[in-house]
């Protein structure tokens, strides 16, 4: 499986990106999908994912109620709605594929990974 995320951008603080996973090899029918973000000199952090079949998801405590994931099987593709944004979302956003979606979001649950797309919230 072959992922990309797209989407990003820049952005002003309280605004809104959608992020988007899609495969150019391989299906996400199977796969939970997992978004990542890794922020200059910090580790990579799980931010949320979406089980295989759609019917559960899990967030990062900070982006609760401002992030919501969906996929989207005859598009064979995931989505992060990214609204109310802040200076502290500002990363680069992965997009994974594995078997569970589950807390905590750890990469170990993800086999496949795409290149990921820069996030930057102005202040």
């Amino acid at each position: 499986v072959q992922l990309q995320a797209s989407g990003g951008g820049l952005v002003q603080t309280g605004g809104s990106l959608t992020l988007s996973c899609t495969t150019s090899r391989g299906t996400l029918d199977y796969y939970a999908v997992g978004w990542f973000r890794q922020a200059p000199g910090k580790e990579r952090e799980g931010v949320a994912c979406i089980s295989s079949l759609g019917n559960d998801w899990y967030f990062k405590n900070s982006v609760r109620g401002r992030f919501t994931v969906s996929r989207d099987a005859a598009k064979n593709s995931a989505s992060l709605l990214m609204t109310s944004l802040k200076p502290e979302d500002t990363a680069v956003y992965y997009c994974a594929t594995g078997l569970r979606c589950r807390l905590p979001l750890g990469d170990w649950d993800y086999e496949y990974w795409g290149q990921g797309t820069q996030v930057t919230v102005s202040s």
